[in-house]
């Protein structure tokens, strides 16, 4: 088995939350993402929408969880359906999920094949008053295509159209934005095998070495270990390709004299971790690679320092500004009399330093979160300044993973070398 069985004590409590935020006498309806296409008969992997994992673990299409917390019925009130199997599936496809292993793998009761889900939906929907539907309301996404849950918006509405609709995003995002500690304790387990990966990297690296090869050392750790792979995809950029924020080419020569920016990581069990480092490719920091280098480890602390209960986003972000500020006068990269005259919007420092420091983390890398909410204990982010010089072909980022604690930050990739010295060292260790 890839990954340790997850307890169905997890998932029930999650339900358990979700169904104290809803209105008196509604129905939740959320089903699972399709399997996409590519081309002729081609299709991608399978990956279950975020929301219905968190409730059910269940890690397989043609799935619908329906919530009724006020039926009459106590065997009304929570229905799984899932795709029925059969010999010729398991021949095909591999074997799916029987109830019995539906049953037991999620703490769900009932469970139903996903073929009577019509008849059962038109025979309860007469009974609520309020249908809870699922919608991406994620700030940053970019919907293009139809999901299953999209379509079935559209089918629901269309045949039942006097309910009220509410939105289910809202109050998942409540529930997802606090980490359970089965949620830390699965982030650490991508985060150490990221480590693994890290580590393997800095005796391998060297001139000559290409960005792919890099990405397939990764890989090949990072499977070996349990995970399924990359949590997103992976940016390792070289020389120039550093300051390109989103490079996925990954198809360079790493050059001497050059570094090497690597934003990748692994995922386990569907949780993502995230780390970024940046390292010289023969293995020896120049001196002004040192330098930019540790006003980056300065701004990374921090902002450590500042992500704390109570504070917000905007006002955070603001804070590392300031910091960002400071290190980049010191670099040389202005002056103090220009960093003063500089407006509000602070062009100067965004023209080195010009994404956001920190985001939540979880299921999804920039995991789902209700707008402007502060900072508070269990939340988990990442910490990723970064200083780009296009001028001088050098990006430098460093990230890590933490859990927001009472009285300090918990970091989940406190192992991983970050101090210039132990790259270095590592690096240059039997060469």
């Amino acid at each position: 088995m890839r990954y340790e069985p997850i307890s169905p004590a997890f998932f029930i409590r999650n339900r358990e939350n979700l169904r104290g935020l809803l209105k008196p006498n509604s129905m939740v309806i959320l089903r699972a993402n399709d399997i996409y296409p590519t081309n002729a008969d081609g299709t991608m992997a399978f990956k279950q929408n975020s929301d219905l994992f968190y409730l059910t673990g269940v890690d397989q299409e043609d799935t619908t969880l329906v919530l009724m917390p006020d039926a009459v019925d106590p065997n009304e009130r929570e229905i799984l359906f899932v795709k029925e199997t059969s010999e010729l599936i398991a021949i095909w496809e591999g074997e799916k999920l029987n109830k019995e292993q539906a049953r037991a793998a999620t703490g769900v009761e009932r469970i139903e094949w996903s073929g009577s889900f019509d008849g059962f939906l038109h025979r309860m929907v007469p009974q609520v008053e309020h249908i809870y539907l699922a919608t991406n309301e994620h700030l940053r996404a970019s919907v293009v295509v139809e999901t299953a849950n999209a379509r079935f918006i559209k089918d629901c509405q269309s045949r039942y159209p006097l309910h009220r609709y509410e939105r289910l995003a809202p109050l998942l995002h409540r529930l997802r934005i606090t980490k359970d500690q089965e949620e830390v304790k699965q982030l650490q387990r991508a985060c150490d095998i990221t480590e693994a990966g890290f580590r393997r990297l800095l005796g391998f690296i060297k001139p000559g070495v290409g960005e792919w090869e890099i990405e397939a050392e990764l890989l090949h750790e990072f499977v070996r270990r349990g995970s399924r792979g990359f949590a997103y995809a992976p940016i390792i950029g070289t020389g120039k390709n550093a300051c390109v924020l989103h490079y996925v080419e990954n198809d360079k020569i790493c050059q001497d004299g050059d570094m090497v920016l690597m934003d990748v990581a692994a995922e386990y069990a569907g949780w993502a971790s995230d780390l970024t480092r940046t390292v010289p490719v023969n293995g020896r920091f120049t001196k002004r690679q040192r330098d930019v280098y540790d006003s980056v480890l300065r701004v990374f602390h921090g902002a450590n320092g500042i992500l704390r209960p109570g504070n917000t986003p905007m006002e955070y972000q603001k804070q590392v500004i300031e910091l960002m500020e400071r290190e980049l006068v010191h670099l040389g990269l202005f002056s103090a009399k220009e960093a003063a005259a500089q407006g509000p919007d602070k062009a100067l420092v965004k023209k080195y330093f010009m994404h956001g420091t920190s985001h939540h983390l979880g299921l999804d890398v920039h995991d789902v979160c209700p707008p402007h909410e502060p900072f508070a204990e269990g939340m988990v982010f990442t910490i990723e300044p970064g200083i780009y010089i296009r001028g001088e072909n050098m990006g430098i980022r460093l990230e890590n993973d933490v859990v927001i604690g009472k009285d300090g930050n918990f970091d989940l990739m406190r192992n991983i070398p970050i101090e210039a010295e132990e790259i270095e060292e590592l690096m240059n260790a039997g060469r």
